[in-house]
């Protein structure tokens, strides 16, 4: 089997309701090596770990190939732990969730829960002890109540997603050396822009960014969208064909590592 149909397995609801199908085709990773093993991992969205782990010291000093990889699979792990809790959590509490949207919401849970799953085990794979679920508070020390607030709900979940577009894109320099991990990294970046879209015109919003605007978002998650009214790209002035706003939009801009962990930290103990 190569990594294009594991994806796609990955992908199909029968993937997440037959238990054997799902372990034979985790089982299937160690068959590619360690290079196609972590071929599906949406690395740059690592960012969330309390403590620094940076997966751009690639190349870099006392660093290894192999230890990046790994490094960015815990992080990844972390991200896909607390999305996988929280839209768990959201689904669990009662009617928060309105009948007509349960639907997406069920279906992007699935992907977090099978992101998860791969990712514990494509690390036991290559011999690393996947990292532990850390303890989530959603409520970011009380300054929010997505579970008994619907419209907070999806506040938060817009923030999730869109943080993690931008910092996935954010990493693609690191997974470049790797056409296998690249093209992978690619595909599971467009299906996660695809969560931030859906989640994005759920709250009446467009399917993308202009400006640095969130689109009737708190001030709290103005870091979630701070640098994305730029209009330059390639020393290009994207405002002078298209105008500020959708020059800007025409574009999403990338998110370090740090900026990413600065704000997903205010969510983990």
């Amino acid at each position: 089997m190569n990594i294009l149909k594991l994806l796609d397995k990955l992908s199909d609801d029968k993937f997440f309701t037959t238990e054997t199908s799902r372990l034979e085709t985790l089982t299937n990773i160690s068959a590619f090596g360690k290079k196609a093993a972590v071929a599906a991992i949406p690395l740059g969205l690592g960012a969330l770990m309390t403590t620094p782990v940076k997966a751009e010291t690639l190349g870099g000093p006392g660093s290894t190939y192999k230890n990046a990889l790994t490094d960015a699979l815990q992080l990844a792990l972390v991200l896909e732990y607390l999305e996988n809790e929280y839209y768990a959590t959201g689904l669990a509490a009662g009617t928060l969730i309105p009948t007509a949207d349960k639907p997406v919401f069920m279906q992007i849970a699935k992907h977090e829960s099978a992101h998860v799953i791969f990712l514990k085990n494509t690390l036991t794979s290559l011999g690393v002890t996947p990292g532990a679920k850390p303890n989530f508070d959603f409520t970011a020390g009380g300054n929010f109540t997505p579970f008994t607030d619907y419209s907070q709900f999806l506040i938060l979940a817009q923030a999730f997603e869109d943080t993690g577009v931008r910092a996935y894109k954010g990493q693609a320099g690191n997974v470049m050396s790797n056409k296998t991990v690249l093209q992978a990294a690619l595909q599971i970046h467009s299906v996660e822009a695809r969560h931030a879209s859906q989640v994005r015109r759920m709250r009446a919003n467009k399917g993308w960014i202009e400006l640095a605007n969130g689109g009737n978002m708190p001030a709290a998650t103005n870091p979630v969208y701070a640098g994305e009214d730029n209009i330059t790209q390639a020393g290009f002035n994207t405002s002078t064909a298209f105008g500020a706003a959708a020059g800007s939009a025409a574009y999403d801009e990338v998110l370090s590592g740090s900026d990413a962990q600065t704000i997903a930290s205010l969510f983990i103990v």
